[in-house]
Order: C-alpha cells, then sequence, then structure tokens
C-alpha cells in the first residue's frame, strides 16, 4: 500500500473543487478530441490552442462578462433567457465546454456544438428595458461578444499567461478566432490587434451602465462561491477589473491605480501556473504533446479560417 504525500492530497482536494467548479462533469471525450487525422478547426501549431489551453482563460472570461453586460441589448438577451442567477456554473460550464469543443474539439465536436448555439440564439429575442429590439443572431452583437472574448482571452494571457505571443502570433490569434465567429454568425470581424483595438472602441458609446448591467456586475464580481475558492477568486476578480479599459471602469464606478494590472501580476501569474498544474492532466496540454509527436507526416496545424467577406 502506497500512502499519498500531502502534495498529492492538496493537489486532489485543490483539483475536486477546481474541477466542480471551472471544468464541470461533462469535459470532452476522446472521440470528440482533436486528432492527427483531424486536427480541428486549428490545431496544436495555432495561438489558438496556446491561448485556450492556459488558465488565464479564467481572467480573461470573466472580463468579457463585464465588458459584455455593458451592451444593453446584450445585456437584455443574457438577463431575459438564461439562468445566469440561478445557475451561474452551469453557464460557465457550458461555455467552458464550447470554447473547449470549437478549440481542442476534432471538426464534428465544433461543427455540432456551433449549430446548438445557432439554434439557442435563434430562440433569444426580446427587447431591452426601454424598448429596443435584440436578437442574438444579430451580426452586429454576435461581433460584440466575439471581440469582447478575443480581446480579453488575448489580453488576460499576454499579462498572466505562461508564454507571452509575438506581434505576429497575436495578430494570428485575432485571425484564426473568426473561424468560430464567422460560423456563428458575425460579419466583418477584425483580423489583427489594431483592427480588434478599433473595433472595440467603435462600440464604446452603444455601452452603458443600466440596472441589469449593474445586477450582472454585482453578481460576477460576488458570485455564490464555496468557502475554499473565495480568495482565488477574489483574486480573478481583481486581475480581470485592472484589464478593463478605462472607459469600461468608469462607467461600471470602480477606480483602478495607474499601474494595476502590473501590481496584480505577481500573484495573479502564481495563480494561474497553480490552477494550470491542477487540472493539466488530460487537458489541453497532455492533448498538446499527443498531437505533436509526428505520425506519418501529418501537418500540426488545421487552421481553417473562414473568407471574412
Amino acid at each position: 500500500m502506497v500512502l499519498a504525500t500531502p502534495l498529492a492530497i492538496a493537489r486532489q482536494w485543490l483539483t475536486d473543487a477546481a474541477q466542480s467548479h471551472i471544468v464541470g462533469d461533462n469535459p470532452l471525450t476522446e472521440e470528440e478530441l482533436a486528432s492527427h487525422e483531424d486536427p480541428g478547426l486549428f490545431g496544436p501549431a495555432s495561438s489558438a490552442w496556446r491561448v485556450h489551453g492556459d488558465a488565464a482563460m479564467l481572467i480573461g472570461g470573466l472580463r468579457a462578462l463585464l465588458l459584455q453586460s455593458l451592451h444593453p441589448p446584450t445585456m437584455a438577451g443574457v438577463a431575459d433567457h438564461s439562468d445566469y442567477l440561478d445557475d451561474p456554473w452551469g453557464r460557465l460550464h457550458r461555455t467552458g465546454r464550447f470554447i473547449s469543443a470549437t478549440t481542442f474539439g476534432n471538426t464534428k465536436t465544433a461543427e455540432q456544438n456551433i449549430a446548438i448555439v445557432r439554434a439557442i440564439h435563434a430562440r433569444v429575442t426580446g427587447a431591452t428595458p426601454s424598448g429596443e429590439p435584440y436578437s442574438a443572431n444579430d451580426p452586429h452583437l454576435l461581433a460584440w461578444v466575439h471581440i469582447t472574448e478575443v480581446d480579453s482571452f488575448l489580453r488576460a494571457y499576454q499579462l498572466y499567461g505562461e508564454h507571452r505571443l509575438t506581434d505576429a502570433e497575436c495578430d494570428r490569434y485575432v485571425a484564426e478566432m473568426t473561424a468560430v465567429g464567422h460560423r456563428l454568425g458575425a460579419e466583418n470581424l477584425p483580423t489583427t490587434t489594431a483592427a480588434l483595438a478599433a473595433c472595440l472602441t467603435s462600440y464604446q458609446p452603444e455601452c452603458r451602465y443600466d440596472d441589469q448591467a449593474r445586477d450582472a456586475v454585482r453578481f460576477l464580481i460576488n458570485p455564490p462561491v464555496s468557502i475554499e475558492l473565495r480568495g482565488v477568486y477574489a483574486l480573478i476578480t481583481a486581475a480581470a477589473i485592472a484589464l478593463l479599459p478605462e472607459w469600461a471602469r468608469h462607467l461600471i464606478g470602480v477606480w483602478v491605480p495607474p499601474g494595476a494590472p502590473r501590481a496584480v501580476q505577481p500573484a495573479a501569474t502564481i495563480l494561474t501556473r497553480s490552477l494550470g498544474w491542477i487540472l493539466q492532466a488530460g487537458g489541453p496540454s497532455d492533448l498538446d504533446g499527443r498531437l505533436r509527436e509526428p505520425q506519418g507526416g501529418i501537418p500540426e496545424s488545421g487552421i481553417q479560417q473562414d473568407d471574412p467577406s
């Protein structure tokens, strides 16, 4: 009989807590994952695999949700058709699985998950409290959700992730992500970081901190988190808020000292490395290692970018 070491016991305890909140109980199966024969929409040589395989995604994801809540038609669709208040972790798990499926799944898995989301979007229609109509299949709204996610994931990875991307790799990531955005119905998506920044700024006049946004932000900052993860979530929140554009922090009414992202960087970096260590077994890093093993000359990259026209 081999006794578990204290480190192994601690890792298992943290893994169970993190898995239940972050991953859920429905990870991709072996049959759904990318393979040498079908590397999916991107493949292991892509920037998308590097960014989405890092635990800094948790910080980027929260930043994206905070930004999205400031766009009234987008927020109204969530408030009217989502159960995020009653089942926040279920929504997180579904969103995380979609990102995993479209990034690390084979082509069939990615396409099936995109089709499911498009079918759900077809039922999400209504009006904001001020009477502005919305539809989740509106390309303008889809583009807003897309650019906030891409910008947030990339910024979080560059500051808190394991390895920084070069400028060319950052542009490549932005371009790669159009493969998902266009399939969901968004149009005219940016393909460089410069175009991404300009696109994000163009939505600023449409953003408001109304009652629905206020409720969502308060919930995102202080959700129902188990006691063992409260400190972790507080750090994720601080890092996400520090990464928000100044105009977004001004709308929310949060003052952040100059240099705040860098100030929180050491602790946030330790956190993302720790979470990556906790969750890495059988995860994207393991899949990446297996697919990079040469097999009959099959290329590493399976990037399938759509024609943006």
